[in-house]
């Protein structure tokens, strides 16, 4: 039986302004209707039983539940207290595993991928199932469109399992003729220059590294604690003292932060293929349409395009433009006479980039870090387990926000010292904690909460409640709320 682990992780800085540190690529909708996350845990409809296990960091933690239970698939989300890579987040799921008796094949995905043809996908994860409960450790590779310096490679060995119809030399040159097969693992090879990524290409030995794994727990715990004890250690010793928070599992935070930052290929992968007389490592090669979206020219390349090469979503308009990608959140966006460029429009930033640049995204990301703004970690419109609000207008001694209450939640019970608030509903009730008063205020209807005064504000009808939120005072960052109680457990 196959138990799904979803690397959830990742802040997605390539794809700044749609990806924020707070809201990276994986909670968006770029290829469909669901979000990044959800199509993952989706593709695997009819292949597994088991419900997921998500590793996600502490901050994206009602986000990442949110959209499990919005496709019914919540299973266990357990949080890193740190981000360090994926070799201790996969030792986690396992020795989560094996603590309750279980060793199931884990099938290990990244929660940020588009693969196109499921149908294929769900043959070749079938293949690496058969392998995987024979104790191999599969790690799948994509078959290459192109000679791609942007990704690691991996070289194939001998074939272990299928059928070959024709010459060794086609069996070496043909990654086509073989895709159903499995192979051993040559080796593992960084990210190429172009020269060689052309000569990987044309040799047909070679796929890109995809990042999907497949092996027992049991299996992936023998070889981490042969290669890298240490790993193992620190992850054994922060699943000692976990503890359950809502739908969320806690690990050991101390124990956590002295984990070494790996990745499971430099941690396991390469090590065993560079063992002497090793056969444990197995190659599954993958040709379903796989996309990483690691910039915006992937979303360029997999989108369907006008007759003149573009592609528009959102209000867009353009005359003599070709070939460029056009995001437009919330307001008109026009081109005139523009070639080969991304323009990405959102609530409050604007990206205008060279198609053949958009890798370097990320330097803005740094610079705009560096300058100690905001605008790479929140967007605008920011997701609490509540609802949501939309920061409208802000000026020095003021903010307008519109607030929006999911049915049936809560905000806490709070209290700010610097920052007065006065509430207006737009529609929907509103259940009001004022200092000793609790009331209900409906459409039109408005309150003002003095600073210093204990509040909270509650939906209690089946609709979602929309206000507006008027903030005065001497400061108004996020970080004024001393929180007296919380159902979200961030007291």
């Amino acid at each position: 039986m196959i138990k799904p682990v979803i690397m959830a992780g990742g802040n997605g800085s390539r794809l700044w302004p749609m990806s924020r540190k707070l809201f990276p690529k994986q909670f968006l909708k770029i290829a469909s209707d669901f979000t990044m996350v959800q199509e993952t845990v989706k593709r695997l409809d009819g292949l597994v039983a088991f419900e997921p296990i998500t590793i996600c960091n502490e901050e994206h933690r009602f986000i990442v539940a949110e959209q499990l239970r919005e496709i019914d698939q919540l299973g266990q989300i357990v949080l890193e207290p740190v981000g360090r890579n994926t070799a201790p987040a996969i030792a986690l799921a396992a020795l989560s595993e094996i603590k309750q008796g279980n060793d199931p094949v884990l099938l290990v995905l990244a929660a940020d991928h588009v693969i196109g043809d499921i149908n294929k996908f769900q043959t070749v994860v079938n293949i690496g199932l058969e392998q995987a409960e024979t104790g191999k450790l599969v790690t799948f590779g994509i078959v290459p469109t192109h000679a791609e310096t942007g990704y690691g490679y991996i070289r194939k060995g001998e074939v272990v399992s299928g059928e070959v119809e024709d010459s060794d030399s086609t069996l070496t040159n043909s990654l086509e003729a073989n895709a159903l097969d499995a192979f051993s693992v040559d080796c593992f090879v960084e990210k190429p220059d172009l020269a060689t990524a052309e000569t990987y290409l044309a040799s047909g030995e070679y796929l890109w590294n995809s990042g999907m794994f497949m092996f027992k727990a049991s299996r992936y715990i023998e070889e981490l604690g042969k290669f890298r004890p240490d790993i193992l250690e620190a992850c054994e010793e922060s699943l000692k003292d976990t503890s359950s928070d809502m739908d969320f599992i806690r690990v050991d935070k101390s124990a956590f932060e002295s984990c070494p930052d790996e990745s499971v290929d430099y941690a396991v992968m390469e090590p065993l293929c560079a063992a002497e007389g090793s056969d444990s490592a197995v190659l599954v090669p993958l040709d379903a349409a796989w996309n990483d979206i690691g910039s915006f020219s992937a979303i360029w390349d997999m989108s369907d395009k006008d007759e003149n090469g573009n592609v528009h979503q959102g209000d867009v308009l353009g005359h003599e433009s070709k070939n460029n990608l056009v995001i437009a959140e919330n307001k008109l966006v026009a081109t005139v006479g523009l070639e080969n460029t991304v323009v990405v429009q959102t609530k409050d930033a604007v990206l205008v980039a060279d198609k053949s640049k958009v890798q370097d995204v990320k330097k803005i990301v740094e610079l705009i870090n560096l300058k100690g703004r905001t605008e790479a970690d929140l967007h605008r419109q920011v997701y609490r387990p509540w609802g949501h609000y939309d920061s409208i207008d802000f000026g020095s001694r003021d903010q307008v926000k519109r607030i929006t209450v999911k049915p049936g939640e809560k905000l806490s019970i709070q209290m700010h010292h610097h920052r007065a608030e006065h509430w207006i509903v737009v529609s929907g009730t509103a259940k009001v904690t004022n200092g000793d008063e609790v009331f209900l205020l409906t459409e039109n209807q408005s309150t003002y909460i003095p600073a210093g005064v204990v509040h909270a504000l509650e939906n209690p009808g089946v609709l979602p409640l929309e206000l507006i939120e008027v903030q005065s005072g001497s400061y108004l960052g996020e970080d004024d709320i001393v929180r007296f109680e919380d159902r979200y457990g961030r007291v």
